[in-house]
């Protein structure tokens, strides 16, 4: 069975991601594969958009496959992981450039490498199940696949909020935050898909799509910024272990689990994101962070302890958030050699 269908359906391309039980977790070979497709659809007059959808009820995407990442990175080769991040990279600034619409369909969760086939598309159709995040610094990475990006353009601190807690976004809540255009309830799903096949238009989208319930964050927004303004995670911190409110305190734990070091240079990587002036340019900071986690960073101890023997006992490089010195963070995010920096889409 392949993991994942691409062909014309109608006036429209159409890839369907195809794991099921990995929850569509992304390979290697998926997203050359994605890529190849758009490529090839681009200057197809008989491919007036594109639709990228998934199998199964759980999940849309819930993010690249690491295994093999794990299984290489242990044995001291790092070069295979730069390369899936090159080429990932290269496909998500694709997507997010592409010259027909790209309707993504994110049931159940959308996550880390989920997000970068999806949330950089023209047209982001959530439903009931929706649930969106970055939870790349639980693993002991930092939000990429143009990640920091979507946060540093969410409302106010919510991007630094977002990225190192790894909160998951609802709806209603991703829509508010960027990472979503419309809801639109999953019994209608067939039903549109059939309308953009025929007719090839967008338009159509509008049609279907209702209002969802309220934003949680929305109404969180006030106490995020003031919380998340400080200069650095190690003063958010003292912020929100001296604030007694619950969204502080559950922030408190969230940050405890996550590594301290990712979490750190996530806060200033959406920053960064923040001042830059391009998609592709947020892409070559990430890769400046995720290039070195493997060997200077927290993630092969990450991948263990979450993914591979699932103990969730992960043995981070530091204790805790206060322990990350500020010369730590600004080396996961110096500026690499030439040549290291993803290919441009």
């Amino acid at each position: 069975m392949s993991d994942i269908h691409i062909g014309i359906d109608g006036r429209a391309g159409r890839i369907t991601l195809n794991r099921p039980k990995a929850l569509n977790a992304v390979t290697y070979d998926m997203c050359l594969a994605i890529e190849a497709a758009l490529d090839r659809w681009r200057d197809d007059d008989a491919v007036d958009l594109v639709i990228i959808d998934a199998v199964g009820d759980k999940a849309f995407c819930a993010g690249g496959d690491l295994s093999d990442m794990y299984r290489t990175a242990s044995a001291g080769d790092y070069e295979y992981g730069r390369k899936f991040w090159r080429d990932e990279y290269r496909l998500n600034a694709k997507i997010a450039a592409y010259s027909k619409p790209y309707v993504a369909l994110m049931q159940g969760y959308t996550m880390g490498g989920g997000v970068g086939i999806s949330c950089h598309g023209s047209h982001r159709i959530v439903c009931e199940s929706s649930v969106i995040s970055m939870p790349e610094v639980g693993v002991g990475l930092v939000p990429d696949v143009g990640g920091s990006w979507l946060l540093a353009r969410a409302p106010g601190h919510l991007g630094e909020y977002l990225g190192t807690t790894a909160a998951r976004m609802k709806a209603a809540d991703a829509i508010y935050a960027g990472f979503a255009d419309s809801f639109v309830p999953r019994e209608l799903w067939d039903e549109m898909c059939s309308a953009l096949t025929a007719d090839g238009d967008v338009g159509v989208i509008t049609a279907f799509t209702q209002t969802p319930d309220a934003s949680q964050l929305e109404a969180q927004q006030g106490e995020v910024d003031a919380l998340f303004s400080a200069r650095s995670l190690a003063e958010t911190v003292k912020r929100l272990e001296g604030d007694g409110s619950d969204l502080a305190q559950k922030t408190v734990k969230a940050l405890a689990r996550m590594s301290p070091l990712s979490a750190a240079v996530a806060f200033d990587l959406v920053r960064k994101a923040r001042e830059v002036a391009s998609l592709e340019d947020a892409l070559a900071l990430e890769y400046r962070a995720t290039s070195r986690a493997a060997e200077h960073g927290d993630f092969v101890e990450g991948i263990r302890a979450v993914i591979i023997d699932k103990d969730n006992a992960p043995k981070w490089r530091h204790d805790g958030i206060a322990d990350v010195a500020m010369s730590e963070i600004w080396a996961m995010l110096a500026p690499l050699d030439r040549g290291s920096a993803p290919a441009p889409a």
